[in-house]
């Protein structure tokens, strides 16, 4: 069965070249103008994942994300976005989106955040170890369902995850980032590492995609007199550890 794709966007040139491309490359497309018919739609026929825009009239993408996020639908959303200020994209993850598109894009660029988002929605490989390290061995794991490093305990089954006691609300990608760098705590990994383990494709050199991602992550992580767990290594990735 094509899995399913709801694609909003109230700009019609881009709304049809994203349906035809969406459709030669083997999904099933329903598209739609606004949020109103966007909500209208996922409450009707639940796709497997939605694509919406950001800026459209009444109901736009943010306020859609909102409604299906309070009502405990999971499906991953990608944003298709026009601001490129960090505190916008800020706003769409925040909303509870899984990642986002800055336009002009490349329609590969898409078909490759759907591809990361619908895989990690799949059930995993049976045997698989949900998302693996990279430690050589050294890799914090509790059980098949749960890992700790640094003081991050996640449960991955529920998936839910606490520093300390306090539990952290996490959107998908931001909960992936997260075990990434706990399997592998106290090691590096560099930029492309993370891009090719979390979204399946790196984005090169040039996308804040990532730096936007774990500046999230860290203020969620982050606590007053408490030491810092994501680290910046400068020129190469990011390194989970407690100083």
């Amino acid at each position: 069965m094509p899995q399913t794709v709801l694609l909003a966007e109230d700009d019609r040139a881009i709304r049809h070249a994203l349906e035809r491309a969406l459709t030669l490359e083997g999904y099933e497309v329903t598209a739609v103008a606004d949020g109103v018919e966007a909500l209208a739609q996922a409450h009707k026929t639940p796709p497997d994942v939605l694509l919406l825009d950001v800026m459209m009239p009444g109901i736009d993408g943010l306020q859609v994300c909102r409604v299906l996020r309070a009502e405990g639908d999971r499906t991953p959303i990608l944003m298709l976005t026009a601001l490129v200020e960090t505190a916008d994209r800020i706003a769409g993850l925040d909303a509870g989106a899984d990642d986002y598109v800055v336009k002009p894009f490349d329609v590969e660029e898409v078909f490759a955040r759907l591809r990361a988002l619908l895989r990690r929605t799949s059930p995993a490989p049976a045997g698989g170890n949900g998302g693996g390290g990279e430690s050589g061995g050294r890799e914090p794991q509790l059980s098949d369902r749960q890992v700790e490093a640094a003081g991050i305990r996640m449960d991955l089954q529920a998936r839910r995850a606490w520093r300390g006691k306090r539990e952290l609300e996490l959107t998908r990608t931001e909960f992936e980032l997260l075990e990434l760098l706990v399997r592998n705590a106290g090691i590096v990994l560099d930029h492309s590492t993370i891009y090719d383990r979390i979204w399946g494709y790196d984005f090169g050199p040039g996308s804040k995609n990532l730096a936007v991602y774990v500046g999230y992550l860290r203020r969620k992580l982050d606590e007053p007199g408490a030491p810092q767990l994501i680290h910046t290594v400068r020129g190469v990735g990011y390194v989970l550890r407690e100083d």
